[in-house]
């Protein structure tokens, strides 16, 4: 009675062994499946940038530049800093550049006129390898961020501050606030720039705007792109100056001037001056200069 036993025993334990193995291939089997269903087999990255404007994919250009305010000192005082990086397209370079020409200037700028003989600073205004940062399809349009996004009432405020600064510029170039982004020219963003690294210094240093501008081609016409990122911890009188500040860079006034009476004053003041006489001028006076955007490359072969 006690062989039968022990023979039953290890029958039991046999079985037990057999019925394991072949539930561990079973499961091995079914995860490996698994595994391979969700397999997401796709093309590798390109290398090259899209800018979707409306219906339109636009490809872009070489180079990326940002104007940007840094915060510095216990009293928050911001320095402006031009900064130019390169972001060359390895797959499509634009072989050579359209001629340069003048635009026609909009009615509101061509019958600005300066009875005050206030001057101007064009001369801190230096061209880009494009020429002159001048838009020629009018009404330049305007997004801004939280547009599309919940509302409450410090983007509320947010949203009419730098609204107003749109208004004000409007007075001299025509703006549009459009809701879709991919219908803009400039696009500003309620988002923290990046820290400023410096070569020497341990610590970074904190941003409270930055402007920075793309280049690309479409149907061989060169055209470019503005970005403007606003800090969130900006309120008041500064965000506005910040805002107004910014928007002039992105409308052609790609420098800074020495007056501290300037909306485009290299550094940020307590009470942040509107735009000036010699904005206007400064302005008035880039957009009649000559510049590669908005015109055909006709010996370009890229279709």
């Amino acid at each position: 009675m006690g062989k039968n036993l022990s023979l039953f025993k290890r029958i039991k334990i046999a079985l037990g062994l057999v019925i394991t193995t072949a539930l561990l291939v079973i499961f091995t089997n079914v995860q490996s499946f698994a595994v391979l269903t969700n397999i997401n087999l796709t093309k590798l990255p390109s290398y090259k940038s899209d800018i979707k404007v409306g219906n339109r994919e636009q490809k872009t250009g070489n180079i990326g530049t940002s104007l940007s305010l840094i915060r510095r000192g216990s009293e928050g005082e911001v320095l402006n800093v031009l900064k130019s990086t390169e972001n060359r397209d390895t797959i499509s370079q634009t072989p050579s550049l359209p001629p340069q020409n003048t635009h026609p200037m909009p009615s509101t700028l061509a019958k600005w006129q300066d009875d005050t003989n206030s001057g101007d600073y064009f001369d801190e205004i230096k061209p880009t390898k494009y020429g002159y940062l001048i838009w020629s399809q009018f009404p330049v349009k305007v997004y801004l961020e939280t547009l599309n996004t919940g509302f409450n009432s410090q983007s509320q405020k947010w949203i009419n501050t730098v609204s107003q600064t749109v208004e004000e510029w409007n007075n001299y170039l025509p703006l549009q606030i459009v809701k879709n982004p991919e219908l803009a020219d400039i696009i500003i963003l309620r988002k923290t720039p990046p820290l400023k690294f410096t070569p020497g210094k341990k610590l970074p240093r904190a941003r409270s705007a930055e402007t920075r501008y793309k280049v690309y081609t479409f149907d061989k016409t060169l055209y470019h792109r503005f970005t403007i990122l606003l800090s969130p911890s900006q309120t008041g009188k500064y965000l506005l100056a910040a805002s107004r500040h910014e928007l002039g860079h992105a409308l052609g006034i790609w420098g800074h001037s020495k007056d501290k009476n300037d909306a485009l004053y290299f550094s940020q003041v307590r009470n942040p001056p509107m735009i000036s006489t010699r904005d206007v001028n400064t302005l008035k006076k880039i957009y009649q200069q000559s510049t590669s955007l908005g015109w055909e490359n006709k010996n370009d072969s890229e279709t």
